[in-house]
């Protein structure tokens, strides 16, 4: 069982930056690939971010190639997404999941555990 925890979200204006942070625990989380994805008011579920579980790999939506970037640090467990040049378009609940594979994943149906959400609002 892995228990994830995301941090990090708020209010910013257009074109600001935020970090988001999944921290983990219950398990040594650098045995899961880990995901960001998101939810905005009215819309479906949306990948965001992958990363491997050994952080050599990592794969983004289109909408957030060249502005979002994810990382890990083995030693604290935990996941980050580096959200920069942000728009009003990126409002939404940021989740952070994970699963138990070498590969991350775009699919939300690949993800085993979920965190409960930040959210994330960028106004105009």
């Amino acid at each position: 069982q892995v228990r994830l925890v995301e941090s990090g979200g708020g209010l910013v204006q257009a074109g600001g930056s935020l970090r988001l942070a999944c921290a983990a625990s219950g398990r040594t989380f650098s045995n899961y690939a880990a995901g960001w994805f998101r939810r905005a008011p009215g819309k479906e579920r949306e990948f965001v971010a992958a990363i491997s579980r050994s952080g050599d790999r990592t794969n983004y939506a289109d909408s957030v190639k060249g502005r979002f970037a994810i990382s890990r640090d083995k030693a604290k467990n935990t996941v980050y997404l580096q959200m920069n040049s942000l728009k009003p378009e990126d409002t939404a609940v940021y989740y952070c999941a994970a699963r138990a594979a070498y590969s991350s994943g775009t699919l939300f149906t690949e993800y085993n555990y979920w965190g409960q959400g930040t959210q994330v609002t960028v106004s105009s």
